[in-house]
């Protein structure tokens, strides 16, 4: 067999046995198509079972001198011990020669947040006397006053919505679903678009129960949202990067910074590890930081 061979059982593979997104596949593909490269040049008609952890390291220098950042290396690395798993999956292999394959330490990157002050500017900057303002009310005051991901937020169901108790029911990644609080101003907010101008936007079929519509009355895209997001970043003068994730990471941070449980923030975002949610502890820390930079008399920070 050849490695075309070998890709295309690796593919179905992905797909079928591991339920990886389409995404995830064709990154992983393009990770085995620079290792082909490597052992074509290097070493001719070496297949897969001859490879062994001494190619692979060679391998990694060569990804280190060619292609860039240690997130790009980390992610070729994933790729590659899927691959060699799949072999010994397939009995091609004996000894899987990727177990020791180093990952590169990755610096974690702290998420851009938004102070209260600059949400209330985003959410000023909103033309409520437009169609789609109310909607767009609403959009915001629900990103930041529940967390959701942009994928939670565009599927949300009216049905979702327990407005005596104040909650939603939230579908997330691999249709987990998760009940998370919603703030009393993003209710109300919902509560004027659902009664109010979503009325005059009659929902095509299939799409009654959801609750954000465009002016077709389909649902919105993503695209959709990260440009609303855009425009209202750019009319109310914020210069941070800011996308809708934003809002997710803002109302983590906050909560943090309130004294809020870790465990709860886990519950709350939908993170399967509390690691992941261990990011905003590091946020709130560096706010601390900055606050004692400022402040505080021997900081040294000349207040103007």
């Amino acid at each position: 067999m050849n490695w075309d061979t070998w890709k295309k059982g690796f593919e179905t593979y992905l797909q079928l046995e591991r339920s990886l997104s389409e995404n995830t596949v064709a990154a992983y593909l393009r990770d085995l198509d620079k290792l082909v490269e490597f052992i074509e040049n290097q070493y001719g008609g070496l297949q897969p079972s001859g490879i062994t952890q001494g190619h692979l390291d060679e391998f990694m220098g060569w990804v280190g001198t060619h292609r860039g950042s240690s997130r790009s290396q980390a992610r070729i690395v994933s790729g590659i011990r899927a691959f060699f798993r799949y072999l010994l999956l397939e009995d091609v292999i004996s000894r899987n020669p990727a177990t020791t394959l180093e990952t590169p330490r990755l610096q974690r990157k702290l998420p851009e947040v938004l102070t209260l002050g600059e949400i209330d500017r985003i959410l000023a900057a909103i033309d409520l006397s437009k169609p789609e303002g109310p909607r767009n009310k609403a959009i915001i005051e629900t990103l930041y006053g529940s967390g959701l991901r942009v994928s939670e937020l565009i599927n949300l169901k009216i049905s979702d919505i327990n407005f005596k108790e104040d909650f939603l029911m939230v579908t997330g990644k691999g249709n987990k679903q998760r009940l998370v609080p919603i703030g009393s101003e993003a209710l109300k907010h919902i509560r004027l678009y659902l009664y109010g101008s979503r009325h005059h936007t009659p929902p095509q079929k299939g799409f009654e129960d959801t609750l954000f519509l465009n002016r077709r009355g389909r649902r919105l895209t993503r695209v959709m949202i990260f440009t609303l997001v855009k425009n209202l970043c750019k009319a109310a003068g914020i210069k941070k990067t800011v996308s809708p994730h934003t809002f997710r990471h803002s109302f983590a941070t906050h909560l943090v910074e309130g004294g809020a449980d870790l465990r709860v923030v886990q519950d709350m975002l939908g993170h399967e590890s509390i690691t992941t949610t261990e990011i905003y502890t590091h946020l709130d820390r560096e706010y601390l930081r900055e606050a004692i930079l400022f402040y505080h008399p021997r900081s040294g920070h000349k207040k103007s």
